[in-house]
């Protein structure tokens, strides 16, 4: 799990709104929701956020690369931190910061929030995830999906308390969702993030990911975590129906889109098999009307 997987799920092949994204990033958003969210900013913010899409994969990338010992994936990401502490610090542009630094001096971008990427990365070095404690889980969230959502909201022209507050939420309400569509997957790769509380309400005592996706139990600890992931819906939903200064499209298509799949998930449930969300063609063009082109 990763920030990049929040906006990158779905397939947008030939949707209406895509054109050819700029050269930073253009492999990675190209036939993805996030995508679409993006078509629908001015070029400066799009570009701007591709930059900062770029810069998850490539850390993501650094974090989930079985190659490498740990120790040598952390040595990667720390040369991220010094290349970023030599561009806040000294100005100094890097081959790793160039394609951000034009739009971290636009826009204001915050230090804190790259680094908290990288941390929340560094979080999937080493040993699996494996059901954290609740506060654990939404450390991880907060760096991979929140911090990603501060930089967002920056971009978008949101003045800083209802945007941070907008990131908070949304990021936490997407990465959830994620890892409710993820369960599979994730359990195929060693990783289980559905929090520890989440199990014990379940009467769940295994920690085996494979173990744990196929208990009986599953459906209710999945709810467990949905639950959350609904409240962070709302609350991002009423900051937005206050009508907050800023671009509030592109967020607004991330909410229509992932909501689609959470409720399509507690529909469904989570007992096995499960069958993973996605959305068609069709369904994501009326959620860019009616969400991602109101006003």
């Amino acid at each position: 799990m990763s920030p990049s997987e929040v906006p990158a799920q779905g397939s947008t092949a030939g949707f209406p709104l895509e054109a050819e994204a700029p050269a930073e990033g253009r492999s990675q958003v190209q036939g993805s929701s996030f995508y679409a969210a993006m078509r629908l900013l001015p070029a400066p913010e799009r570009e701007a956020m591709y930059a900062v899409y770029d810069f998850c994969r490539q850390v993501d990338d650094i974090a989930d690369d079985e190659g490498p010992s740990p120790q040598e994936r952390r040595n990667q990401l720390d040369l991220w931190r010094r290349a970023l502490d030599d561009l806040y610090d000294r100005d100094i542009d890097s081959d790793l910061t160039r394609p951000l630094a034009p739009h971290i001096r636009r826009y204001g971008l915050l230090r804190a929030d790259f680094l908290a990427v990288i941390d929340g990365m560094e979080m999937d070095v080493g040993e699996p995830i494996r059901a954290p404690d609740f506060a654990t889980l939404d450390l991880y969230c907060d760096r991979v999906a929140s911090a990603v959502g501060r930089l967002s909201v920056r971009i978008f022209g949101m003045a800083e308390a209802p945007g941070v507050d907008l990131a908070h939420h949304l990021g936490r309400a997407l990465q959830f969702t994620n890892i409710l569509r993820d369960l599979d997957e994730d359990a195929d790769n060693g990783r289980l993030y559905l929090p520890a509380e989440a199990l014990a309400a379940a009467g769940i005592a295994e920690r085996e990911p494979r173990a744990v996706v196929d208990h009986a139990g599953i459906d209710a600890a999945a709810r467990w975590l949905a639950d959350k992931a609904l409240a962070h819906y709302r609350a991002a939903e009423a900051i937005i129906a206050a009508r907050p200064g800023g671009r509030l499209r592109a967020p607004r298509l991330m909410i229509g889109v992932y909501g689609h799949y959470l409720r399509a998930m507690l529909r469904d449930g989570w007992t096995p098999p499960r069958r993973r969300q996605s959305l068609g063609k069709a369904r994501l063009l009326w959620i860019v009307l009616t969400r991602g082109l109101a006003r």
